[in-house]
């Protein structure tokens, strides 16, 4: 089996890239963690990897917007390297402060429409929020090879700009239809997407129906705010004192592992 290489970008703010190292060497993967400077003045360090991670945190401390400034960055000094992981069979990951650095790019809503169909915006409250949500993926629908075999997860979230909002119901029936919605908050009891956009706490932030993390259209390029790196042991999950029994690894090891396993196939 190929072992891919995992480049993990960093930038003045990132504070989730060794969690985010230590998950994808757990799923057995090479990592290297690089900052952004390293790139700009030499972009061809980034021939030698298969997977491009933009890991949580507060990238230029969200100046402006939430990953606004290093999106620009990529934009202006980089954008051939982020296309390049976008159109060849290479795969990206954005995680929480990465989704929205993702999302100001444009590579996930690419193909809905020539304007911007969907952003992220402040959570309904206007406050920072840090809680446990419950998932579900859309796996009927999706092609997102980070979720392939998942049903559902209970994951960690931490952010204040989480709001997932379309440009009109067309848009969003256009992402709904590609199975690009492909993960939803759900109720505790629910364990499957829905829709009808539920209530706080439930959904943290007041998504359009529900969205936690969306895929483009090949399903190579995926972008969420939960934090899988956050429970990548059973000993992370809040309550594993409780439980008669431990599972081998916490429930966001296995979007690592389909990453590492995407290249074996």
């Amino acid at each position: 089996m190929a072992v891919p290489r995992v480049l993990i970008l960093r930038a003045p703010g990132t504070n989730c890239d060794e969690e985010t190292a230590f998950a994808f060497e757990a799923a057995g993967a090479v990592t290297e963690r690089v900052h952004v400077n390293r790139l700009i003045e030499n972009p061809k360090l980034a021939e030698d990897f298969q997977v491009l991670c933009l890991p949580g945190g507060f990238s230029y401390g969200d100046d402006i917007a939430a990953g606004r400034i290093l999106a620009s960055q990529l934009d202006r000094h980089l954008g051939d390297m982020v296309r390049q992981f976008c159109d060849q069979d290479r795969l990206v990951l954005g995680i929480c402060n990465g989704f929205q650095v993702l999302m100001r790019l444009g590579v996930l809503t690419s193909g809905v429409r020539e304007t911007q169909p969907a952003t992220l915006t402040w959570n309904d409250h206007g406050r920072f929020e840090d809680r446990w949500v419950h998932l579900a993926v859309d796996k009927t629908k999706t092609p997102c090879v980070f979720l392939k075999g998942i049903d559902k997860m209970y994951l960690p979230i931490a952010h204040a700009e989480g709001k997932f909002v379309t440009a009109d119901a067309e848009a969003l029936k256009a992402f709904g239809d590609a199975g690009r919605l492909a993960l939803r908050y759900t109720a505790a009891d629910a364990g499957q997407a829905s829709d009808e956009v539920l209530p706080f706490p439930s959904n943290p932030n007041g998504s359009e129906a529900n969205v936690a993390g969306i895929c483009d259209a090949t399903g190579r390029l995926f972008g969420l705010m939960p934090h899988p790196e956050r429970h990548i042991d059973p000993t992370h999950h809040p309550q594993w004192t409780r439980r008669a029994q431990q599972p081998q690894w916490g429930e966001g090891f296995a979007i690592f592992k389909n990453a590492v396993d995407y290249f074996g196939e």
